[in-house]
């Protein structure tokens, strides 16, 4: 694996981190790894099923190990909103990747999710998104290297801050 030849995209569900990490793979030619979307070829199942099944301690377990043995270099990659828990997975990303967090408003994140029951959000029960967005800021905030602050920002204008902000703070 390059040393720090990736870009690891942090943040909330619904902050576009799988939309931008696409783009910002084309628009620097690197690859592309979506961590939910290893989970679930890994596991043959959505997020929420594997949830569902298994509860929320073995689902982080699994993200967690996911996240620690990727082994990818010059990628962008995009990491399930709850990377951030396990401290041993960000610095495993961090020793490999410069982490660019994604910050969207609350607000803007409520408008753009229609589908939380079924998107695998990893919550507690019964805690409300307000909360949770509460509960992860400060550690989005404590694993990034770069804050995006998003916004009410369409993808373009937001990839165009990441790429600018990678520019002038090159490795």
């Amino acid at each position: 694996m390059s040393e720090r030849s990736n870009i690891t995209l942090i943040g909330m569900p619904g902050a576009g981190k799988s939309t931008l990490g696409v783009l910002l793979a084309k628009a620097l030619a690197k690859g592309f790894v979506d961590t939910d979307v290893l989970i679930q070829q890994q596991e043959h199942c959505t997020l929420q099923a594997y949830q569902e099944r298994h509860g929320l301690d073995r689902f982080q377990a699994l993200e967690a190990e996911v996240l620690i043995k990727l082994d990818v270099s010059n990628c962008v990659i995009a990491t399930g909103g709850s990377a951030v828990y396990s401290e041993q997975a960000m610095r495993a990303l961090a020793a490999h990747s410069r982490i660019v967090f994604i910050d969207v408003p609350l607000d803007v994140l409520n408008a753009r999710i229609n589908n939380m029951e079924s998107r695998g959000i990893v919550q507690k029960p019964g805690q409300d998104f307000a909360t949770l967005y509460r509960e992860r800021w400060p550690l989005y905030e404590q694993a990034a290297e770069i804050r995006i602050e998003a916004d009410h920002h369409v993808m373009d204008a937001v990839l165009a801050l990441i790429l600018d902000r990678l520019q002038r703070e090159p490795i």
